[in-house]
């Protein structure tokens, strides 16, 4: 069926966790007590009523970690590489292709409706690579045909923007550009352990969160570390194995 954001009970999403032959590793990320207090449950609530029925965000889910030209994809991928597998699925599959990428890259031009061959050919006129076209960040309040478009990370992280989480840089961080690390690396979660839960049994395994579910031991690294800044995440650099990345980001 049709993958949609939905809003469900956490009673019935706990049971379906709790089901789950995957065996899922879940963490509760409590936020700390000065982000809390300048929480906007109202806000918050809207923005997630309003996008409840909404499509999952493949339309932007790919850029989110395309920051630079070079430096994000592991080798031997690269732009060039990234175009051809483009190119196939736009023959074999044009609609898949119009849902992933077309409509982004239209968005990223000002156009609209242009197929991947225009979209290469206005690339080319403006003097720009298509490398270069790949790095333009994604901006939250772009309207795809179909609505806003935001996938798991970047619809929690939108819900706390509307919320005034991320407060002064409201207007200038695009959560649709932040991977699940650059979620869990902000520093606006619980520093102190004496304030969480007594069943977070953190203690034992040493962790900074609550870890409630899963079979093996969690680890976020840099988690709650990166105070928001302006145009947070939007050139960052993770080559592997060790995807190190500069100082802020």
């Amino acid at each position: 069926g049709e993958e949609i954001i939905d809003v469900i009970p956490w009673d019935e999403w706990w049971e379906t966790a709790l089901e789950d032959s995957s065996n899922p590793q879940i963490a509760l990320l409590p936020l700390h007590p000065d982000i809390r207090a300048k929480f906007d449950t109202k806000a918050a609530w809207e923005y997630v009523r309003g996008m409840a029925g909404k499509p999952y965000g493949y339309h932007n889910m790919i850029f989110s970690w395309i920051d630079t030209v070079a430096n994000n994809y592991p080798p031997p991928l690269d732009a060039h590489l990234v175009v051809s597998v483009m190119s196939m699925w736009a023959r074999m599959q044009p609609a898949y292709a119009a849902n992933m990428w077309n409509e982004a890259l239209n968005m990223r031009l000002g156009t609209k409706d242009l197929d991947l061959y225009e979209i290469l050919f206005e690339t080319e006129r403006r003097g720009i690579t298509f490398d270069q076209l790949l790095t333009i960040p994604e901006q939250d309040e772009w309207i795809y045909s179909d609505g806003k478009s935001t996938t798991c990370v970047a619809f929690i992280l939108s819900m706390y923007k509307a919320a005034g989480v991320f407060s002064p840089f409201s207007d200038s961080v695009q959560v649709t550009e932040f991977t699940i690390k650059d979620a869990y690396m902000l520093k606006i979660f619980e520093d102190n352990a004496t304030r969480l839960p007594g069943w977070c049994q953190n203690e034992k395994d040493g962790l900074s969160f609550c870890q409630i579910l899963g079979e093996f031991r969690m680890e976020l690294p840099y988690y709650n570390t990166l105070d928001p800044y302006a145009n947070m995440n939007e050139n960052c650099p993770s080559l592997p194995p060790t995807y190190e990345r500069p100082p802020r980001c």
